[in-house]
């Protein structure tokens, strides 16, 4: 394949050692974004930081530190996600303009440039202005990472792969941690290297992954949309294999992907941010429905309680009654519980589905998050130090552990999955963006509230946590369709249908599959569609007579009938 450069690992590399190395740079990416996340918590309480620079607290009696401007610290913290949610709406573009491998260049390198900036700030709006470039390069990483990661993938261990990829996630959250906590050992906590080394840290990922990037396979999807379909049918037999029992899956999915695209192009007239946000001009593909899920799933993602936990976990132990001594630690070794307790979603999540991974989160979440309100409470009621009020602050603590460890196993990974799996090609990188937009959203939000609800509500705060743990399941169970066990091309099928409710479509989906047997089956069935007569694989599309309009269909298969008795009778 002269087309593809011969540095290319595609050429050295097939099948799953080649979709473990995409996944390798996948999960760097998502590694950044779990450092950078997790890397704040420990900035804001480094007394330089806050007190000498930001100037929005000062260290209390016990040496804590005393929040005066709980407004200022959360915006700080907050106007990232500003950022992310421009960066990704400029990479979904971008990425399905130009492609996945140059817009994963494109992020990692303005992130560089963003955290240098962080790194040097000299006052509250130097932060502010680094953080919010910052966060443009992770938004853009953030919306096409994702994608390419799915895009390669097989349907039936997508998740899975995308579930390793947030176990790095959670890698750089403590890794994030325990470097900040060493860090405060250095000359007594009080200098600036506290915090500015923790925020340096970040370039040296971000740098490895500029420069290797260039050397992995672009998406074969991707390539199949914009017309280099020889690119795409190579790579794509690179990742499944061509001998043996493998022989015929990459024809058989690439036929798919052909059908799936030239299906996108009839029915669609208009691809735009607006157009997919309000649903104008996609037909049966009801992008807009698309995007208010995947926005929507991810600002809940933030309000069941995870990003108050990663950003804010030393001001939630110091409300459950930990000392000040001991609260960096602990915030720590949760953080550790929390990047093993992914592992679970890895064997899991292509076994029970998204759904049901969803749904027992939600329940362990709220009761947790109830309980650590419940016993926060019922430990200040005592004097401070007794063992009444040490065995309550205990059981507050273990229930945040038990909820992080179980977001870890559950809700972590299934709203970044979601919007990678759900949206059309012809405009995937946009649609995972709009998730991106959804995560920042609820993110900025809550980050910027987290400070003035503990401030305002204390323990209460784990109520309204709670409270949203409760509102996901009906939620979910009534809007969100089944991905898991599906490929990409079916995605369409499954969205097809013009009601809102979930059964409504699964419904829909059934009758679709039955009326438009050739779209989509071929990579399900593991074999080539091949040319009775020749024997070689069928290079023409399928896809001219098919629709996602089911009422077309019918009436379209009730003149085919009429043709063939006439045909028969004067035939």
């Amino acid at each position: 394949m002269d087309l593809i450069p011969r540095a290319n690992v595609v050429h050295k590399l097939e099948k799953r050692s080649l979709l473990i190395a995409i996944n390798c740079i996948a999960a760097l990416s998502i590694f950044f974004f779990g450092y950078d996340q997790g890397m704040m918590g420990g900035v804001n309480g480094a007394e330089n930081y806050y007190d000498h620079h930001m100037h929005f607290g000062h260290p209390g009696p016990d040496g804590s530190p005393v929040i005066d401007d709980t407004l200022l610290q959360g915006g700080i913290v907050s106007i990232y996600y500003v950022g992310t949610l421009v960066g990704c709406l400029v990479g979904g573009w971008f990425g399905d303009r130009y492609g996945r491998i140059k817009t994963i260049a494109l992020g990692a390198g303005w992130a560089v440039f963003g955290a240098a900036l962080q790194t040097s700030a000299m006052n509250q709006t130097w932060m502010i202005f680094a953080r919010l470039i910052n966060g443009w390069g992770t938004g853009i990483l953030n919306a096409i990472v994702p994608v390419w990661a799915t895009e390669t993938a097989e349907h039936k261990s997508r998740g899975q792969f995308v579930a390793i990829e947030f176990t790095l996630n959670i890698f750089g959250v403590v890794v994030a941690y325990w470097l900040e906590y060493a860090c405060g050992f250095y000359k007594g906590g009080n200098g600036s290297f506290v915090w500015r080394f923790p925020i340096a840290f970040q370039i040296v990922p971000l740098l490895f992954l500029f420069g290797i990037v260039w050397f992995f396979p672009e998406s074969p999807r991707w390539l199949v949309k914009v017309g280099r379909e020889e690119e795409g049918r190579y790579v794509l037999g690179r990742l499944r294999g061509e001998t043996g029992e493998d022989m015929g899956k990459a024809e058989a999915e690439f036929q798919d992907i052909r059908n799936i695209a030239e299906l996108e192009r009839k029915t669609a007239s208009s691809t735009s941010y607006w157009s997919m946000f309000t649903g104008i001009g996609s037909g049966k593909l009801h992008t807009g429905r698309r995007v208010q899920l995947v926005i929507w799933l991810q600002i809940m993602q933030e309000w069941i309680g995870i990003a108050g936990v990663t950003i804010y976990a030393p001001t939630i132990f110091r409300t459950a009654g930990i000392s000040n001594s001991d609260v960096q630690w602990i915030s720590g070794l949760n953080n550790i519980t929390y990047m093993l307790s992914t592992l679970i979603c890895v064997f899991t999540l292509d076994r029970i589905g998204r759904r049901w991974t969803l749904y027992w989160g939600s329940v362990v979440q709220g009761i947790s998050m109830a309980l650590a309100g419940g016993l926060t409470t019922a430990g200040q009621s005592h004097p401070i130090g007794s063992p009444a009020a040490k065995a309550y602050s205990s059981g507050a603590v273990a229930m945040i552990f038990l909820f992080t460890a179980t977001f870890g196993a559950t809700w972590l990974t299934v709203p970044w999955l979601y919007p990678a799996e759900i949206f059309p090609l012809e405009v995937r990188a946009k649609g995972n963006a709009w998730g991106v937009v959804g995560w920042s959203v609820g993110n900025g939000w809550l980050t910027l509230l987290c400070p003035v609800m503990f401030k305002a509500l204390k323990e209460n705060t784990y109520y309204v946590f709670a409270a949203a743990n409760v509102i996901t399941i009906p939620m979910v169970w009534a809007f969100y369709p089944e991905s898991n066990q599906r490929t990409l091309e079916e995605m369409n099928l499954l969205f097809a249908a013009d009601s809102i409710w979930n059964w409504e479509a699964e419904k829909h989906f059934k009758t679709l599959k039955e009326q438009n047997p050739e779209l989509v089956q071929a990579a399900q069935r593991g074999h080539s569609v091949l040319d009775p007569e020749t024997g070689l694989p069928v290079r023409g599309s399928t896809a001219r007579n098919m629709s996602l309009d089911v009422n077309a269909l019918q009436a379209r298969h009730h003149d085919d009938i009429i043709d063939e008795k006439q045909t028969f009778k004067y035939g």
